[in-house]
């Protein structure tokens, strides 16, 4: 997109916090590309003071009266999970590209619900993974590409979040109909989609999940060890119990291992390289770590969205590139629940864990079903 071009016209779908902490700061970051012309939301004193603060023009109780009166390119969704797939397939059947938070949508069957609504050249659904888009991932991504560290060995991909019982008191959070998860689906999703844009496609998952603390019909913590396609190992955790939190990756390859630590986002200083020995010895590690820094960003994810648009192709986090981490989770999910292996190969859009995350007849924190799923492992 040039200096000259029109600026891409934009509207947002919920005023909530996630809207006025990230996406609208991250709309005006790119003001020179896009304008913000609509929100819309059934709060009416909350639009108003939104708009009011972000000199919004255009303000909407409905999706539908906006997306009718606005013609938007660009449609941003902010809103809480269970309101994705109709808002997603309402943008794209408007014309409008879509740009919605994580999770993409609560299930497989609605993923490709809402993909069968785009187009072979566009409009496009993005789903917003952030942590792909810093420039510690791409240079280690490159690296990986590039066959410079050796092959990769043993990852670790942990999200240990803390969440107090009084954010449960939400009513749609920790809910199977309305949240689609746990920590799994609404926690750890950044740092596994990473884990997997790093390593690529995985094939095998055994997990276990339970609801240790918290009131909730979901997990409140998860484990899984993963094998993936290359023959890289690696465990992954995601919680919301661990009062020190912490958001931390590491990958061992034959001849580095590369770790980063953060807790919501991450520049360069968050990443380390560390050569083994034969490679620390002979000063070929020398321009492993990046030299640009980007800080991970839904700034930088938009970049390359509105790159996209501006090219007509398909943008990343998108199509089977975004449905990869929604694939594992709900094998991560069948794995805790019916006490088995989960192969990708062997996994079909239909059933249970296709048309939900969830077999309604397992109870998260109950003992009956936790013993019962240690025995099937055993």
């Amino acid at each position: 997109m040039t200096a000259a071009s029109p600026r891409v016209r934009a509207a947002v779908v919920g005023a909530g916090g996630i809207a006025t902490v990230a996406h609208l700061p991250t709309l005006k970051a790119h003001e020179d590309r896009v304008e913000v012309v609509a929100i819309a939301d059934v709060d009416a004193d909350r639009l108003g003071a939104v708009a009011e603060e972000w000199a919004i023009p255009g303000r909407y109780s409905d999706v539908d009266t906006m997306l009718a009166a606005e013609r938007p390119d660009l449609l941003v969704l902010c809103t809480p999970p269970v309101a994705h797939k109709d808002g997603v397939i309402k943008g794209l059947k408007a014309g409008a590209w879509v740009w919605c938070e994580k999770p993409p949508v609560l299930t497989l069957a609605e993923y490709d619900e809402v993909a069968a609504h785009e187009g072979e050249n566009g409009p496009f659904a993005s789903y917003v993974f952030q942590h792909r888009f810093g420039s510690g991932a791409q240079q280690l991504k490159q690296q990986v590409r590039d066959h410079t560290l050796g092959r990769p060995l043993v990852a670790v991909c942990h999200t240990l979040w803390y969440r107090t019982h009084g954010y449960y008191e939400v009513p749609w959070r920790g809910r199977w109909a309305t949240e689609g998860g746990g920590p799994a689906m609404g926690h750890g999703i950044h740092q596994m989609d990473l884990l997997f844009e790093i390593l690529g496609d995985w094939t095998e998952v055994t997990a276990v999940a339970d609801a240790l603390d918290r009131d909730v019909e979901t997990e409140d913590v998860s484990l899984a060890t993963v094998r993936f396609a290359n023959g890289a190992m690696a465990s992954v955790v995601n919680s919301v119990l661990s009062p020190r939190e912490v958001s931390y990756l590491r990958f061992d390859f034959q001849d580095a291992t590369v770790e980063v630590e953060h807790l919501y986002g991450y520049d360069n200083s968050s990443w380390t390289w560390t050569p083994a020995p034969h490679r620390a010895e002979d000063g070929s590690a020398a321009g492993w770590t990046p030299q640009e820094n980007v800080p991970s960003s839904h700034k930088q994810q938009l970049s390359e969205l509105l790159d996209a648009m501006a090219a007509g192709v398909r943008p990343r986090a998108s199509g089977d590139d975004g449905r990869r981490v929604l694939e594992f989770i709900a094998a991560l999910y069948e794995s805790s629940e019916t006490g088995r292996t989960v192969r990708r190969a062997e996994m079909k859009p239909e059933g249970t864990y296709y048309t939900g995350m969830h077999d309604p007849s397992f109870v998260y924190g109950s003992a009956e079903n936790t013993a019962a799923s240690k025995e099937t492992v055993q």
